[in-house]
Order: structure tokens, then sequence, then C-alpha cells
């Protein structure tokens, strides 16, 4: 029989699901399997963190705090796979994790095969030992490295409550050695933005932290990077197992396509680009597009632009060739920006190599486009427009093209 103390933890952890997901979708439906009596062999954790895109859950951290052990577990879907990850931190006297092990894993708790079965640390005043255990040997490296951290994996940022408490007893925490499972010396660290809220510096992504008077991780908004996850402290427990046998992976959260047209014999002009979904989230000034920062026009690699005839966008002219585009989206105005930097992911963004900026029509969609869409249109007279639809709006912009090869 459950004590009152587990029924309570159980309860409240129910509730907890019901304020924060919506009715029918992914995670409410597995809501129930998690916490269903019996379901579970897991140890009582004291804070749960769900990941979510938008309304779509990608993953689930759960982790407690026991005198100087930090341990936990997460769940994640991603491409083509579900995976998990385990973590055990000594906390050192100086507030530093002295010592811990990060385990992957596949989703059935398996090891995964060709990998190491976990990823030791051992870190001192002034040097950190990573060590990678494979079934039949050990690979040792040692980092000269005074003062350094941990650098854990993305969706485990439990252990950053541990950074956070160092920064609120006066220790400067901004810039500090780091060491991750890729056995490479970064620096991480976390910044002051304001308030409460601390920014994660080092990590794959400079996702935002806010954390309570205690030090106690309160939410992670990614709101502002490219990985656009946010996750908010619930407390009660799951079951990860029940969860990763019943995740489905996500497949390509962003697919590639390409909008082209013709302009006579052998006249071609193809955009290549990443479809994000809106995923009930706001676009144009909101979330997606925030206002003023410099957007890729889509997701993943950058947006590129091939034209096979020299094209007149505006007051520009493009000779032949591949060319990168990105959307710089304003309150007063929305212009379109075309770079000669091509080849590159779609966060590497370097404002030398503008060509020129080309002002958009912002006008309303016809209806609520969920899957960023891109339209080349040909028209009459060796004229065409580029179009880009996402939420409730469409930017517009028109060009000319010559006729000769």
């Amino acid at each position: 029989m459950r004590s009152h103390i587990e029924l309570r933890t159980i309860a409240s952890a129910k509730n907890w699901i019901r304020k924060t997901c919506m009715p029918g979708r992914y995670f409410c439906i597995l809501s129930a399997l998690w916490l269903a009596p019996g379901a579970s062999s897991l140890e009582a954790q004291n804070t749960l963190l769900v990941y979510r895109l938008g309304t779509d859950t990608l993953a689930v951290e759960q982790y407690s705090r026991t005198g100087n052990r930090l341990t936990g577990e997460m769940v994640q879907r991603s491409g083509a796979a579900i995976s998990r990850m385990k973590y055990d931190v000594t906390v050192g006297s100086d507030g530093r994790p002295s010592a811990a092990t990060i385990t992957r894993l596949q989703a059935d708790g398996s090891p995964i095969a060709n990998a190491p079965a976990e990823t030791r640390f051992r870190v001192t005043a002034d040097s950190v030992i990573r060590e990678s255990v494979w079934p039949d040997s050990v690979q040792r490296r040692a980092f000269a490295a005074k003062g350094a951290i941990i650098n854990f994996p993305l969706y485990l940022f439990g252990p950053t409550e541990l950074l956070a408490a160092m920064k609120k007893s006066g220790k400067a925490v901004d810039s500090l050695p780091a060491v991750g499972i890729a056995g490479n010396l970064a620096v991480a660290g976390l910044t002051a933005v304001g308030g409460d809220t601390l920014k994660l510096r080092g990590g794959p992504y400079a996702m935002l932290l806010r954390y309570d008077g205690s030090s106690r991780l309160q939410s992670v908004d990614g709101s502002l990077t490219t990985n656009k996850a946010v996750a908010s402290r619930g407390s009660g427990t799951v079951d990860l197992n029940a969860l990763a046998r019943n995740m489905k992976p996500t497949g390509t959260l962003s697919v590639r396509d390409d909008a082209r047209a013709s302009f006579g014999p052998g006249g071609m002009v193809l955009i290549d680009y990443g479809r994000p979904l809106v995923r009930d989230r706001t676009v144009w000034g909101g979330t997606l597009i925030p206002y003023d920062s410099v957007w890729r026009v889509g997701a993943n690699d950058a947006t590129h632009l091939f034209t096979t005839r020299t094209l007149v966008i505006g007051d520009l002219t493009l000779a032949p060739g591949m060319y990168t585009l990105w959307v710089q989206h304003m309150r007063d105005k929305t212009m379109l920006i075309v770079n000669s930097q091509t080849g590159q992911w779609g966060t590497q963004y370097d404002p030398s190599k503008d060509l020129g900026h080309v002002p958009l029509t912002l006008t309303a969609a016809p209806s609520h486009v969920e899957e960023f869409t891109i339209t080349v249109r040909s028209l009459a007279g060796n004229r065409g427009a580029i179009d880009m639809a996402w939420g409730d709006k469409m930017a517009s912009v028109p060009f000319t093209v010559t006729t000769a090869r």
C-alpha cells in the first residue's frame, strides 16, 4: 500500500499536468500512464521539467537533491530515435561538482551500441579528469583547469542549480572552464540578465534560466535561441520507463524544401529552405520572429537563393549565382536581406557580407499557415515575386529577371 506522502506526491503531479498541458495533446495523453499506480519503480524525484516546443513535448527531466548528491534522468525524442540520459553528481564543499557520471541509454534502458557505457568526471581544485568507459577499456584524459565545472548535455538543466547557488553566495560563475562528455575544454557559466533570470553560457544554446530565492530552477526558456524549447518546474514523479516506451520520435522537425519558378529557356529562380511549424506559438514580432532580430527565413541550414538569370530586387541587382536570404522584422518595417555568404548553418549570419536590404510588404495571410511556406511566382513580362507565409501574415517582394543567359 502506498504511503500518504507518496499519494500526495502523485496527486500533486497529476494536478500539475492538468494545469500545464492542453487536453488531447501528446503529453496529456501519456500522463495517466506515467502516473498509473504501480507503474513506476523509480525513486521519488523533487523536480520535474517538461521541455516543449509549442504544445509538443520534446523531453522530460526529473531530478532530486539529497545532501551532497544530485541525481536525475531525462528522456528525449529527437529525429528518428528516443534517447535517455542519467546523471549522478557529487557536490563538493565549494558548491561545484566534485564528481559526476553521465550515462546515455536507448529508449528501453539498454546501452547504446558502439558508444561509451558512461562518462565519468572527477574535479579537483585545478584539474578535471574525464573517463569514457567502454565495455573493454577506459579512455582517460586530464585537463588542467582551475575552478572548473562540468558541461552537461541539452535538457540536463538540473545541475545548473549548483551554479546558481554559487552565484547567490557571491562567487563569479559567468566564465568558468568546463569539460563536457565530448571531451573538450570550453568556457561556461551563468550571466546575469535581470531579476531572477540568468543566461546559460557555454551550453548548446544560450537558454534563459529563472531561479527562486533558494536557487531552485523554476523555468527554462529558449525562445530567443534557435532551440525555442521552454519548460517550467513541476513536482511529482513520472515513469520514464513507460514514457520512453510510448514516445514517438519527432522525425525531422523542419523538413527541407525548395520553391522555384522558370523564366524562359534555362531561366530559373530557386529558394532552398527549412519549413518550421508554428506549434501554437506567436510568429511575427513574437516567439518565432522577434522584433529587430535577424531571422534565417526558415530553419536549420541558411536559406539559399539560386538564380540562373540576373535578378533585380528593389534597388539590388544580383548576378547569376547563389546567395543567402535573411529577414529583419521591425515594428515599422520588414526587410529582406541578401547576403553573399553561402553554405552555412542558419545561425551564422555575417552582416559584413550583406549585399543589400530590400523592403518587404507584410500583409494578412488568407488563412493560418502552420508550416512556413515560400513561393516563387512567375509573372508576365519577366517579372516575379517571392512570398513568405507563416502564421497569420505573408511577406512579399517583387523582382525582375533578364532574358539573356
